[in-house]
């Protein structure tokens, strides 16, 4: 047997894959199973982004693209983040990459070490702190509290940092909470970074397009204070239903960028060629899409909300952002991961654990509502018989 890594002994994982192996497994057993517990949009992929890769191929765009991504594309990212967010990005601080995590895992690679911090969001993304300790860095969790509507407090943030604080991960509108952040706390926070220049900013602003009851989103790369130290995440695979595709997008400080390049080129070498002429079709083609999307989210989430709020022993605050619900679960007496394992296994119903997300996280389930208004009402109401029927274990 080959010697155990021991970096890789402090590797995580994201739970939700391995929930939705076993609801497949059950699925192919014959068991009736809804699946509330993975992360990704059930509508199909718009049909001009489709079209655009399947010309792509067509045309004979079958080789390499440079590392950074095509420059088209680069510059489609430029234009479509000037005009919603008023900033401006220059195409060459751009980096296409095969999804969202490939940016998690270079920035807190770049930063990691032992005897450096990191601060990142609890509960949180699993693989924030799962990166984080296979650097041999400590992770420093940044309460994510109820209270507070899931979003983070800049007061309580910026208390954590010393002189060992390297990255502060942030992530706003929310994955597991559906909080989203205010603008006054963002303000807040920014003015406290000015007093903390050598601590770098990885913003995680994927479902920045997903928000409710007029929320606007508020994107990092609008103060200048910080813009040197800023670390944009974000890309295709929510607001597009590009999941499978694995298509995301970075934007560097220019003192980052060239190191970004290189992990580029010695992990991954390019995105697929295809797959980056469909991601400029998505951006600069029609976003009606979006909305409609979008929409239809709102609508199960208030259907999620209150079929939650009426279940014995669970109380829901209502999400802001993204397409979760992370309902509150105290009263039913149960563990969060005990509860979750057996409305799988006994009630046909696909959920996450709270503690998968963060030592925050006991107490709480995860529920994504990207499934259709007809499962998410079965769900709920298997959800009250397993309650009213049986006990904590």
């Amino acid at each position: 047997m080959p010697r155990t890594i021991a970096a890789f002994d402090r590797i995580g994982e994201e739970n939700a894959f391995a929930v939705l192996a076993r609801a497949t497994a059950l699925s192919a057993q014959g068991r009736d199973i809804v699946n509330l517990g993975i992360g990704q949009p059930d509508f199909s992929t718009p049909p001009h982004i489709v079209e655009a890769a399947v010309k792509a191929l067509r045309d004979g765009h079958h080789g390499y693209t440079p590392a950074t991504g095509i420059l088209a594309v680069r510059e489609a990212i430029a234009a479509d983040l000037a005009r919603r967010y008023d900033v401006t990005v220059s195409p060459d601080t751009v980096l296409i990459v095969p999804g969202g995590k490939v940016t998690m895992f270079m920035a807190i690679l770049m930063f990691g070490e032992p005897g450096a911090d990191i601060l990142y969001p609890d509960p949180g993304f699993p693989i924030y702190r799962s990166m984080i300790e296979f650097t041999g860095a400590r992770p420093i969790p940044v309460p994510i509290r109820e209270q507070n509507g899931f979003a983070f407090s800049a007061e309580e943030t910026l208390a954590l940092i010393t002189p060992a604080t390297r990255l502060l991960i942030l992530n706003s509108p929310a994955n597991p909470t559906g909080g989203v952040t205010p603008k006054a706390q963002i303000d807040k926070l920014v003015t406290g970074l000015e007093r903390h220049p050598d601590v770098a900013v990885l913003s995680d602003e994927i479902y920045d397009q997903m928000l409710y009851d007029g929320e606007a989103h508020v994107c990092l790369l609008t103060y200048p204070s910080i813009r040197d130290r800023l670390i944009l995440l974000n890309g295709w695979s929510k607001t597009y239903a590009m999941t499978g595709w694995r298509m995301g997008y970075s934007v560097w400080p220019k003192s980052l960028h060239e190191f970004s390049r290189k992990l580029a080129v010695n992990s991954y070498s390019c995105v697929n060629a295809a797959a980056q002429w469909a991601g400029l079709a998505a951006l600069t083609g029609p976003q009606d899409s979006i909305a409609e999307m979008v929409a239809e989210f709102d609508r199960r989430r208030q259907i999620v909300v209150a079929g939650l709020n009426q279940l014995p022993g669970i109380s829901c605050a209502t999400p802001k952002g993204a397409f979760y619900a992370f309902p509150n679960i105290a009263r039913t007496g149960w563990k969060a991961k005990a509860l979750a394992s057996s409305l799988l296994e006994d009630a046909g119903v696909a959920v996450v654990g709270g503690p998968d997300f963060g030592i925050l996280g006991e107490g709480y389930l995860r529920l994504s509502y990207a499934n259709s208004a007809e499962n998410i009402r079965k769900a709920l109401d298997r959800m009250g018989e397993f309650l009213r029927s049986r006990k904590a274990a």
